[in-house]
């Protein structure tokens, strides 16, 4: 009747209650396992894509393109190249060297090289280079009517309608006329601006002398002219003995205020994926990705059916959606890449007397290898949804999560003054100093501030009076106030949430429970602890014994040193056990313990010991 009553009245039997947390948490504790095998194949497939010989490719090439001097010139090179007679020098000296390796050390030719260049006898130049240079039209600026008498040409920025598509110079080879592009490569973001495919092209020769010579000619007829705001260099490398392609491209872009920026790229990745038995490893953990994809993805929409609009007021959900999406980019990206690598590779290969457009390829990649790094990094983030059989991090989760509003209102407060202190250095130090050439630079050059990375000198140098108020007053707001607020928000809430942890207002942690039950009870089936019930037992038995000898007068002294000889007694009969040896251990009495004069407890210690 008390049963029926509970069910009448809508309560659940405490039994009930017990079993279905029990399940629970079995659920959770799979769910976790599982998920570690997730990451772990995760790890494996991330891992598996890159290779420390990525690194010193790209080094090795960029040493050699980049920090090789001009010869005459130490102190000349594509870094250092600021006007357009050191851009020739460096195309004439530096890359020429670069690109073309014809012989061996000793100038005998160690291999059938197929009319291929081999740079530094190891990397096959695939195809030829290719130098490509893009121009704006005249008159794409107003000039001041005071100055037209001084001036009548004007050459604005770079810009998709400013760009010149006309023929200039001796208009009878294609760098003289503009070539529309049929690449599928993305547009490139430089310093000064963003620019497009096309463009006045040249590819170089086979030969070294060849190309000395078109680079004479295009130097003498002034190929390079006032309208030229961007060149690009582009040639791609192979190395079979890593499975390596390096792409490469030198950029050399010239501002609408003179000079010239260089920048560069080098990209090596694994074009081609599946080539040793480890890549096959690597093509099965991708195979099992797809499965734990598919698997998630059904219990996500399990959990949304079932939850409906409550479903999004959890944050882990939206971090496991965001964790999805992220995976099917991966997976569409990679088969994208897969696609183009198939359908292209062949043809980019065939004829080596073109120039071998790598650069979109590699440029795909290097997105997917950016996708697949920003999904394990959330993936690892994951982990903190199953921090609650962890009291320590469970107290981490907690004060965060206690103290997100204060963090918020303090965050508003914190970037007033940070934006503000940014636009004072950007209006007062950007067109003299680095770090503050632009707002955004302006940003970034304050968190460094904050880290104790500063270049106080040119801010001084700079602005002699608003410089030192400017950092004083930043470095005292910012540093010594706001950001000590913030510790103080976090200090405090961590001590609340620490005192109610102290007095059990705090999460039950069963899952820990769960798991430090199984692992005891793995030791005990491996016989590498007692039963727990034993241990009751024992514990039970020297609780009884203490105060037994507590009633018969014994002090607290004497009762340890009785524990104690107890416990070297088992520890000897442990070593030194025998079945034909019974036990006629008597107990001593307060008296005889006190004398130690028992003739028959000390005959009983010593044969112990001699045993």
């Amino acid at each position: 009747m008390a049963e029926a009553s509970r069910w009448r009245e809508g309560g659940t039997p405490k039994h009930k209650l017990k079993y279905r947390r029990e399940v629970e948490i079995r659920t959770t504790l799979q769910e976790l396992l599982v998920y570690f095998i997730f990451l772990i194949n995760l790890c494996i497939l991330t891992f598996g894509m890159v290779n420390p010989h990525m690194y010193y490719l790209n080094k090795v090439m960029s040493s050699l393109f980049l920090d090789t001097s001009v010869p005459g010139d130490e102190r000349t090179n594509f870094k250092s190249v600021r006007s357009i007679t050191d851009f020739w020098k460096f195309m004439e000296g530096p890359l020429l060297e670069g690109l073309y390796w014809d012989s061996w050390y000793n100038n005998k030719q160690p291999y059938n090289l197929k009319n291929s260049s081999r740079i530094y006898y190891e990397n096959i130049l695939l195809g030829v280079p290719r130098v490509r240079q893009l121009k704006v039209r005249n008159n794409t600026c107003k000039v001041y009517s005071s100055f037209q008498s001084l001036m009548s040409e004007c050459y604005d920025k770079y810009t998709y309608e400013n760009e010149d598509l006309s023929d200039f110079g001796l208009k009878h080879d294609t760098e003289w006329k503009y070539s529309t592009s049929n690449s599928n490569s993305p547009w490139h973001w430089g310093f000064v601006g963003m620019y497009g495919n096309g463009g006045y092209i040249f590819t170089l020769s086979k030969s070294k002398y060849k190309t000395k010579d078109k680079f004479i000619d295009l130097r003498l007829n002034s190929w390079i002219t006032r309208g030229t705001r961007v060149i690009f260099i582009d040639f791609s490398l192979y190395n079979a003995n890593v499975n390596l392609f390096c792409i490469i491209r030198l950029v050399a872009e010239f501002p609408a205020t003179g000079g010239i920026l260089t920048s560069w790229q080098f990209y090596s990745v694994k074009l081609l994926r599946y080539v040793s038995y480890y890549d096959y490893f690597i093509a099965s953990c991708e195979i099992t990705f797809c499965i734990f994809l598919i698997v998630f993805t059904t219990q996500e929409v399990k959990k949304m059916k079932e939850f409906k609009s409550a479903y999004f007021k959890s944050i882990w959900n939206w971090i496991e959606l965001l964790l999805l999406v992220l995976c099917f980019m991966a997976i569409s990206f990679n088969t994208y890449c897969n696609i183009q690598i198939f359908l292209s590779l062949g043809q980019l290969l065939e004829n080596t007397e073109k120039y071998s457009d790598f650069y979109s390829l590699a440029y795909w990649h290097i997105y997917y290898n950016n996708i697949i790094a920003i999904t394990i990094f959330f993936a690892w983030i994951k982990i903190f949804k199953f921090i609650s059989f962890n009291k320590t991090m469970s107290q981490l989760s907690s004060t965060l999560s206690r103290c997100i509003k204060d963090i918020v209102g303090f965050a508003i407060m914190f970037f007033i003054i940070f934006f503000a202190y940014a636009q004072l250095g950007f209006l007062v130090f950007g067109s003299q100093v680095d770090d503050f050439s632009t707002f955004q630079n302006s940003i970034f050059a304050q968190f460094r501030i904050v880290l104790g990375d500063f270049n106080f000198a040119g801010i001084q140098q700079a602005n002699r009076i608003l410089g030192p108020i400017y950092f004083i007053t930043f470095i005292f707001f910012v540093f010594f106030v706001l950001l000590n607020m913030f510790l103080a928000i976090i200090n405090d809430t961590y001590s609340e949430v620490k005192a109610d942890y102290s007095i059990a207002r705090r999460p039950d942690f069963e899952l820990g429970k769960m798991i430090k039950k199984s692992y005891k009870n793995a030791l005990e089936k491996l016989k590498l602890k007692k039963d727990q019930k034993d241990e009751d037992r024992e514990m039970k038995r020297s609780r009884d014994l203490v105060e037994q000898a507590r009633r018969e007068g014994f002090d607290e002294n004497e009762t340890e040193s009785a524990k104690q000889m107890k416990k070297w007694k088992e520890r000897l009969e442990k070593k030194y056990y025998s079945t034909e040896t019974e036990d006629d251990y008597q107990p001593v009495t307060q008296q005889e313990f006190r004398d130690c004069t028992t003739t028959k407890y000390k005959t009983k210690f010593s044969e112990c010991l001699i045993k």
